[in-house]
This record gives C-alpha cells, sequence and structure tokens, in this order.
C-alpha cells in the first residue's frame, strides 16, 4: 500500500492510497467492507415530549437519524453482538437528549451522555422555533452497520485504476497547449518539455483532453494490478481508524469462512 494524502483535521477526514498487485474482486470487496461492515454510532429511536414547530414529529426524528454522531468503536458494540441480547443497555446503546425554545436549534444542543459520541457537526440545523415553541425528546442512539441503513455508512469511497501517461516529446509543437486543456492539471511544461507533475498524477482520470490534443504524442492507459483509492469521512471516524476497522473486519470474515471450510468433510 502507498499513502497519497491523508487529512485527519475535524472538518476535513479524508485518505487517497494506492494498493497494489489486486484485481477489481478484491479492490470492491474492500469497497463493500468500508460501507457495509464498518459500525458507527446513530440515532435510531426517538421519543418527543413535546414538539409544536413547524416540522412533524416524523421529520425531525428522520432528520436526527442522518445526524452523523463521532464513534468510539472501543466502548459500545453492535446490538446483536451484545450480551444484553438486543435488549438495549449501556454496552450498545446511548441517550441523548434536546430541550430548546425559541430560534435556531442546533445540532451542539444535544445534551449526550458520553462526551465521546456527540455531534460531528455542531453547527448542524435542526429545526427553527419561532416565538412560543418549544421541542423536547430523548434519542437513542446506538453502534450500527451500512449495510442495514445507510445512516451507519462512515464515509464516501471509491477506487479507479492508477493511470498511466506515455509521452513523446518529439511530436509536440506546443506544450502549452496541452497543459491548458488538462482540466486536473496533472501536465506541466519543463524547460521546454511535456512533463508530468507526479504530485498530481493520480488525479487524471484519462480524460484524453491531453491526448486529442496532442494525439501522437500521449498515449493513455490503466494499471490493471494497481487501484487508487479515494476516502471521505463522514465525521463518525477519522478515515485512518475506517481503513484499519475494514481491513480487521475482512480478517475476521475470512477466518470464520476458513473455519466453515475446515468443518466441511
Amino acid at each position: 500500500m502507498e499513502i497519497i494524502s491523508l487529512t485527519q483535521d475535524k472538518s476535513k477526514m479524508n485518505a487517497s492510497f494506492i494498493i497494489k498487485k489486486i484485481d477489481p474482486t478484491i479492490a470492491n470487496t474492500l469497497r463493500r467492507m468500508i460501507i457495509e461492515e464498518v459500525p458507527t454510532m446513530a440515532i435510531e429511536d426517538v421519543e418527543i415530549m413535546k414538539n409544536n414547530s413547524v416540522l412533524y414529529d416524523e421529520i425531525i426524528a428522520h432528520r436526527l437519524g442522518l445526524l452523523p454522531l463521532t464513534t468510539d468503536l472501543k466502548s459500545y458494540v453492535v446490538k446483536s453482538e451484545c450480551k444484553c441480547e438486543g435488549k438495549g443497555c449501556a454496552r450498545c446503546t446511548l441517550q441523548m437528549t434536546l430541550k430548546s425554545k425559541n430560534g435556531m436549534v442546533y445540532a451542539s444542543d444535544f445534551k449526550s451522555k458520553d462526551p465521546k459520541v456527540v455531534p460531528a457537526y455542531p453547527k448542524t440545523p435542526i429545526v427553527k422555533l419561532l416565538k412560543g415553541q418549544e421541542i423536547e425528546l430523548v434519542a437513542t442512539a446506538e453502534l450500527g452497520k451500512g449495510k442495514d441503513h445507510i445512516k451507519w455508512a462512515p464515509c464516501m469511497v471509491w477506487y479507479k485504476y492508477k493511470p498511466i501517461i506515455n509521452i513523446t516529446q518529439a511530436n509536440i509543437k506546443d506544450p502549452e497547449a496541452v497543459v491548458k486543456v488538462c482540466p486536473k492539471g496533472v501536465l506541466e511544461v519543463r524547460s521546454g518539455k511535456l512533463e508530468i507533475n507526479q504530485k498530481k498524477l493520480m488525479l487524471c482520470n484519462l480524460c484524453a483532453a491531453c491526448a486529442d490534443e496532442a494525439p501522437n504524442s500521449i498515449k493513455l492507459n490503466e494499471k490493471d494490478d494497481e487501484f487508487v483509492f479515494y476516502i471521505e469521512s463522514f465525521g463518525q471516524l477519522k478515515a485512518k481508524e475506517i481503513i484499519v476497522t475494514a481491513l480487521d473486519m475482512l480478517k475476521k470474515e475470512l477466518s470464520v469462512f476458513e473455519e466453515a471450510l475446515n468443518t466441511m468433510k
């Protein structure tokens, strides 16, 4: 694996990396593990005691369900794997309360019993209350997986083949014109020659604009056993934690499969 970039600040938790010597089957397996198997916290049940805002109870509950919550994987387990057998306990669920009058209600107005599990984006608006209006509710968050509902998915993840650009300098009449047509800024001119900006090479999406400008000088291709992955976290987990957890989940699934094979006669 080769890391291209890794951003872990609170406002932007992204990552991009290259995995070598694999095929599309393995690449897609990893993508699905990240989306479907990496657990995160999300609000599952909402008990509304008071609500005379312009939004119906169902709309507010739906908005809360899609609210990204920071997740502590060490402190919680999925309900189906909990010792309480899905009844709900402090090990698999968390209660959060919201009580507000007048003005805009933000995600930061939630009171959580666990400081490690709070709205990832505090300034997310929930509802605007007019004079005399109020809202009071208790929300129950639990650990879940994206395969059960997209609200538990930790990120956006996609991949592509590693791009290959071959340049024949002899036939390039106007290198500056070729540079201008590239929408990603992958090409540059150095010492009068058209060169590849290696720092931006992975941004190439093989649009072929450069090849159209210099058809006899530039050839585009793909490395069919190297994949460039991109991850954009929704805020529940950092990109690095998502990748590591997905790999651990994949190892676990393979171990279960191996055990099943060994029991076959």
